[in-house]
């Protein structure tokens, strides 16, 4: 029987059990753009059978509702001190973190590792918010927050890479030495607060972060 580590080297495409090579199949890729939060928010106040047709990572990935396996998990969390400054918002504040998988259906990694944080002061007033069984949301974050009276102005993303840490390496699949790309995405609404502090990390085999950038014209 295979160890664990061995099993976990056979995902990442090193060896198989018994020193074979493993074949590692090509994982299907995620293209983030940024025009995504614009989409979200149009959303927001669409019909929810509308928004219950298709969502985020269908859009990112071009698969079907059908294809995916989505979980969440929440906690209540005390604000640390990095937290507390993303948020803008004194240390020991009650939060609500949450963090989300979603996967292929024939695949064992997901497409992306996310927490997410919100106040919970600020959404107390509809409890389902506070309720991972209500997960998947039609609609995601924006429509959650549109659900407490809450509009985005503007959504302020930060992208950088780095080593993947053991367990993210393993959570992901990825094989020796392959990288990650972290977005930190700062959502900040009509009343200049910071009403949701993300972490999203990406495998750096298979994503792509796509900007587009409108100028105006002469």
């Amino acid at each position: 029987m295979a160890t664990d580590e061995e099993h976990r080297r056979t995902r990442q495409g090193e060896t198989a059990p018994g020193g074979a090579s493993a074949v590692r199949r090509p994982r299907r890729p995620v293209r983030r753009r940024d025009d995504r939060h614009q989409w979200e928010k149009d959303r927001a106040r669409t019909t929810r059978e509308e928004r219950l047709a298709t969502g985020a990572t269908e859009r990112d990935t071009g698969l079907g509702r059908d294809d995916l396996v989505f979980s969440a998990a929440y906690r209540r969390v005390a604000a640390d001190a990095g937290l507390a400054r993303a948020l803008g918002v004194p240390e020991g504040t009650d939060l609500l973190e949450r963090r989300y998988r979603t996967r292929h259906r024939d695949e064992h990694a997901p497409f992306d590792l996310v927490r997410s944080y919100l106040v919970v002061d600020m959404i107390r007033g509809e409890p389902d918010l506070l309720d991972e069984a209500k997960e998947p949301w039609p609609g995601g974050t924006q429509s959650q927050l549109h659900a407490v009276g809450i509009e985005l102005d503007r959504v302020e993303e930060r992208v950088t890479a780095r080593p993947a840490t053991e367990e993210e390496a393993d959570e992901l699949g990825l094989g020796p030495g392959v990288p990650v790309m972290v977005v930190q995405k700062t959502s900040i609404d009509t009343r200049e607060r910071v009403v949701d502090w993300s972490e999203i990390v990406l495998p750096g085999d298979r994503a792509e972060a796509v900007f587009t950038t409108r100028l105006e014209r002469w």
